[in-house]
């Protein structure tokens, strides 16, 4: 489980749009990652839809934003055509960074139990250390608690 002032895990993941993304590379500038369960249903459309909204007033404080999931490469291509999101997305499909990031957990829905990815976001630093964790993340006021914290970091 990862806490306040831990070294961020680095990755390289494919992204939509093309290229990968390398955490170590953004070592300068704050990055946000927000960890969520699936493309197109209701609460992660509604997250993803909050952060393109505010992408460049993230952008404009040297913030980097992404979202992340096992989804494929094509699979993001198609939530962010749909809904018109601009902010990135990260596909994990093997994993290994929902593991790393300690999302990747054992879920409980009507009585049965699964393995998912818990709603989380982190707010690493220009060191690359993590500045803020927030878990079980409801999506209403999410993206504008995220916006307050970068602005004071």
């Amino acid at each position: 489980m990862l806490n306040i002032a831990d070294p961020a895990p680095d990755f390289t993941l494919p992204r939509n749009g093309g290229d990968n993304v390398n955490l170590a590379a953004l070592k300068g500038g704050p990055v946000v990652l927000f960890f969520y369960p699936r493309d197109d249903t209701p609460g992660c459309t509604k997250e993803s839809i909050g952060f393109s909204h505010v992408l460049q007033t993230f952008a404009d404080k040297g913030v980097s934003v992404f979202g992340v999931s096992k989804d494929s490469v094509a699979s993001h291509e198609a939530f962010a055509a749909k809904h018109d999101l601009t902010v990135p997305l990260l596909s994990d499909e093997s994993g290994a960074v929902c593991e790393d990031y300690g999302v990747w957990l054992e879920k409980n829905s009507f009585g049965k139990t699964f393995m998912g990815i818990e709603r989380t976001t982190f707010l690493i630093n220009a060191e690359g250390n993590i500045a803020r964790v927030w878990r079980k993340v409801k999506v209403a006021g999410h993206v504008k608690e995220v916006l307050e914290a970068v602005r004071r970091l």
